[in-house]
Order: structure tokens, then C-alpha cells, then sequence
């Protein structure tokens, strides 16, 4: 055989080679066939085409697929789950209120004539969310739902109506317990808040707008936790603070729904919003689920809610007060005041004293403090630790009273002392401020005892030390007054000037000041890190 005959039989094998390997690739990628690509092309009559032959598909396939498609199609499902396994428990309420008429006084005898300015009763009618907590009837929803309500109904998932009765309620939680008595009620099932993560994916479950639009499902994420908010809606300076934030969207009619996790498992009831208009706008909030089963229980025990108190003012530790105290992180809760009769005072607690830990609880933010004071029982003894000046650590035994009287005057009460006085003062560099000495018939209407003094503020360096945390008279805010710096009175600007050059840790230095009010005056404490001279 030639050398040519031999290379010609190789490039046949090749060939046939060639031409077996590509079936082969064919049938393992189930590459179209030569008749299904001419009649999808349209070259092979539609006649042609078996109809009865095509195989009957139970799901269209995905048009993106992937690691992460597939991670996006479990969310999906997760959600549909969630919103699946929860809607037999989410209920809508409705409440009704009736208000007398406001009464219109005529001369005898003219009635007859003004007809329409006889008024009857006005019917309040409202609506909200809430969700079945237990077989036997128990439903959690918030307590400005129910308040004042003369009947409350409740209306299932499956259409049944039945009147509820209230258990009771919590004004400074706005919780809210009712009962209904039906048979085949599905309980949510309750998860543990304090595992809550910011950046969690959350649901929100309502009746936004009443009840054209019930069980309304929203999605979103925890944007925060431990949020302490006065300025929303029926919150006072006594309400327990203690919000998870969250993005979902939440309106009105969404309040006392269930805040679930991916699990299914309730993790706060939906309380308020805050916003200009009224309607979402990205910031809801939801009061954790374990703070409201402590306020639940209590309400269904006793039907009240009874609290304990440190009888102490209180705000966040800034980064002043750390690094007074020698936090190496920015934590804690400043005591700035005591009300009348205060355990804390009489345990050995001052003004000034950061509050780190409570029986051995960490306690980072005012939240989290009046949480756990809060859920005591009057006349437990706690144990609460504190950080002090250059790094000093103290524990003392307190026992907690009832929190049953007003604590501090309101911090936006109007001031007593409004004007500036008609003198210039004399500048403090180091402070940032200008003060003068306050006139004895100002210090008795602010509340001070007699033959005590401070100093008025007259005006606060733009961008100084003080600048935002201290006010001058006739700004608009009550003036600030300084009555002592590091634990020494002032009522003259010498003994302001002497007291500066003794700075605490880090240039700081501990102002007791005085904020006029109505009533008198609010004292608080707050701490300044000194110019340099």
C-alpha cells in the first residue's frame, strides 16, 4: 500500500471519527432536531406539525437560571410560605366610639326654628390589625386601636364576625389584648425579637386603608433596632422605647399586624410610621414581640400593666460621657436628674454616673434600661453598675419602687424665664460661652432653694464646644443655666473661670444646668470637652 493510499484511509477515520462524536454531543446536550428547527423556522407546514406528539409541561421553563436565580426563586418561595402559613391568624379589627354631641345653647323657644343644630350622639368608627395569639381566643394589637372604644369586632381571614372583649390595655407599650370566643383559630407563632439582625429580610402583615385592602402583605428589612422615638405618634416621654425599624411599607390599618422573619414567626406588632403625609414613607416601626409578651401576660393576669422604677432622668451617654468615665466604646445611660424619693439616690447613685450594667445585663442605649427596670417588680433589689469620673467602677443594691407618679416637667414645656438679661455677660473662651450671674427673683422662679445661684447663659459660639448642647436667653429655646462644674457650685463668673481650669479626663468637664420651664426647671446633666487656650 502507497504512502498516499495510507494517509488517505487516515483522513477517513478522522472523518468518521468526526462525524460519531458530534451525534454523540447531540443527543448528550438534546440538541434540536433537524424537522423541530425547519418547522420552528416555518419551512415545514403547520399541518405537518404533531400537536397530540408534544409532551404536556407542568411549569414553563426558566428564562434565567443560575446560583443566583435559585437563591432569588428560595426567597420567593420563603415568602409565599410565609405569608401562606400565616393568614389564617391575621384579623381585622374594628372599633366604635361614641362622642356626645357638642351641645348648642339657644334662647327658649327657638328650637323650632334651628332644627339642625340639634345634634345627636357622633358614632367614631376605626380599623386596625391584630393576630391570634392562642386557640382559645386571645388576639395581640395595639392599644390605640382599642383605646376608648365602646365595641370592638373582629373579622376572620374566612369572613366570621364576632364582638371581642378587651383584656386590657398599655398606653406606654400600645399594646393591647381582646378575646373572641370561636372555635378552629390558628395561633401565630411567636419568634424571639432579641435575635432580630438589622439587614434581615422581614414581612409586614396589615389592613393598610381599612377594609378594601385586608391582609396585605409587604416585604422589607430590619433597618434598626432599639429605636427610641418620642415625637411619634402616641408616644409620651414615659413610653417604653424599644422600636425595630423597618422599611416594609406600613400604613394606616397596619397597626397591632405581625412583623414576621423568613421562619414565619412573629418578631414585632406594627405600631407607627413616621411621616409628613401620613402614609409610608420607608420608616415603620414595630414593637418587639418580647417586650409585648411580657406587657401581654400581665395584661391577661391582671389585667394591668405595673412597672418599677429606678427614679431617675435619664439620656444617652454621648462621646463626651465615655470618654469621661473611660468607656472604650460609646455606651450607656446618663444619669442627669432624681425624682422626689429616688431609690437610685438613696443607694449611693449621683448625677453624672453612667449606668453600663444592670444584674449583670449590659446596658447600651436608654431602650434597653427602661426595658429592664420596667418588666421588674417594685421592691426587687437590682443591682446596677456604674462608670465614673477617670475610670471608677461601682455597684450598688437598688430596690425599685412602682412607677406610679409623673416623672420630669416635659422637656418642651415654655420656659419660665423668656428674655436675655439687658448686661453683655462676660465670656468663658475655654467654654465657648458668654454668662452672667442669675438675679435672685429669676432663681426663685426657676425653683431654686434661697441663697443659691448659677449663671445664665447669654450667648453660645457659633460652632463652639457648646454650640448645640448649651442655649442662650432669647433663642427661642429656655436659656441654659450652669449651676455647677465638676461638682463645684458656680454663681459667679470667677468661679466659673476657676472651675474651668479643672477639667476632668480628657479636657471634659461635667456641667449641672438648669433648663426653665413652667414648673420651674429641668436639671440635667451634660458634659463639654474645653477649648484649648
Amino acid at each position: 500500500m502507497s504512502v498516499r493510499t495510507r494517509n488517505w484511509l487516515k483522513f477517513g477515520s478522522l472523518v468518521s471519527l468526526a462525524f460519531l462524536l458530534g451525534l454523540m454531543f447531540a443527543g448528550v446536550l438534546e440538541l434540536p432536531g433537524a424537522t423541530q428547527a425547519q418547522s420552528e423556522s416555518g419551512l415545514l407546514p403547520q399541518a405537518q406539525v404533531s400537536q397530540a406528539s408534544a409532551p404536556a409541561l407542568s411549569r414553563a421553563p426558566a428564562a434565567v437560571t443560575g446560583t443566583g436565580a435559585d437563591m432569588l426563586v428560595a426567597l420567593s418561595d420563603a415568602f409565599a410560605n410565609v405569608a401562606e402559613s400565616v393568614k389564617p391568624s391575621v384579623v381585622f379589627i374594628r372599633s366604635q366610639k361614641t362622642n356626645a354631641a357638642p351641645q348648642r345653647q339657644l334662647p327658649p323657644g327657638y328650637e323650632q326654628f334651628f332644627p339642625h343644630l340639634r345634634q345627636g350622639p357622633r358614632v367614631e368608627q376605626g380599623g386596625g390589625t391584630g393576630f391570634i395569639v392562642s386557640a382559645d381566643g386571645l388576639i395581640m394589637t395595639n392599644n390605640h386601636v382599642v383605646e376608648g372604644a365602646d365595641k370592638v369586632t373582629v373579622e376572620l381571614p374566612d369572613r366570621r364576625t364576632f364582638d371581642a372583649t378587651v383584656i386590657g390595655s398599655d398606653a406606654n407599650t400600645d399594646i393591647a389584648v381582646v378575646r373572641i370566643t370561636a372555635a378552629g383559630l390558628k395561633p401565630a407563632v411567636l419568634g424571639n425579637s432579641d435575635e432580630a439582625r438589622v439587614g434581615e429580610w422581614v414581612l409586614a402583615i396589615g389592613n393598610p386603608l381599612g377594609s378594601a385592602l385586608t391582609f396585605t402583605v409587604t416585604s422589607g428589612i430590619i433597618s434598626a433596632t432599639g429605636r427610641g422615638l418620642t415625637g411619634l405618634p402616641n408616644r409620651s416621654n414615659r413610653s417604653i422605647q424599644d422600636f425595630i425599624q423597618t422599611d416594609a411599607a406600613i400604613n394606616p390599618g397596619n397597626s397591632g399586624g405581625p412583623l414576621l422573619n423568613v421562619r414565619g414567626e412573629v418578631i414585632g406588632v406594627n405600631s407607627a410610621i413616621a411621616s409628613e403625609t401620613g402614609l409610608n414613607a420607608g420608616y415603620g416601626f414595630a414593637i418587639p414581640i418580647n417586650l409585648a409578651k411580657q406587657v401581654m401576660d400581665q395584661l391577661v393576669t391582671t389585667g394591668r400593666v405595673e412597672r418599677a422604677a429606678l427614679g431617675v432622668s435619664i439620656r444617652e451617654a454621648g462621646p463626651n460621657d465615655a470618654a469621661y468615665v473611660g468607656l472604650p466604646e460609646i455606651r450607656g445611660v446618663l444619669l442627669s436628674e432624681f425624682t422626689e424619693g429616688s431609690p437610685a439616690r438613696k443607694a449611693g447613685l449621683v448625677t453624672g454616673d453612667v449606668i453600663i450594667s444592670v444584674d449583670g445585663k449590659p446596658v447600651n442605649y436608654v431602650a434597653q434600661l427602661q426595658q429592664i427596670i420596667g418588666f421588674s417588680r417594685p421592691g426587687q433589689v437590682v443591682q446596677v453598675e456604674v462608670a465614673r469620673k477617670g475610670g471608677v467602677r461601682k455597684t450598688y443594691a437598688v430596690r425599685l419602687i412602682a412607677l406610679d407618679t409623673p416623672q420630669t416637667a416635659a422637656a418642651n414645656a415654655d420656659p419660665a424665664v423668656e428674655e436675655a438679661p439687658a448686661e453683655a455677660g462676660t465670656v468663658m473662651s475655654p467654654l465657648g460661652v458668654t454668662v452672667q450671674p442669675l438675679k435672685p427673683a429669676e432663681a426663685v422662679e426657676v425653683g431654686l432653694p434661697k441663697g443659691t445661684g448659677g449663671l445664665v447663659v447669654t450667648d453660645v459660639t457659633p460652632d463652639g464646644p457648646s454650640w448645640g448642647v448649651l442655649f442662650a436667653a432669647g433663642s427661642g429655646t429656655p436659656p441654659s443655666i450652669i449651676l455647677s462644674v465638676e461638682g463645684a457650685a458656680v454663681s459667679t463668673e470667677a468661679e466659673l473661670r476657676a472651675a474651668l481650669k479643672r477639667p476632668g479626663p480628657s479636657g471634659i468637664v461635667t456641667l449641672e444646668v438648669l433648663r426653665p420651664t413652667q414648673a420651674g426647671g429641668v436639671r440635667e446633666i451634660d458634659r463639654i470637652k474645653l477649648n484649648s487656650e
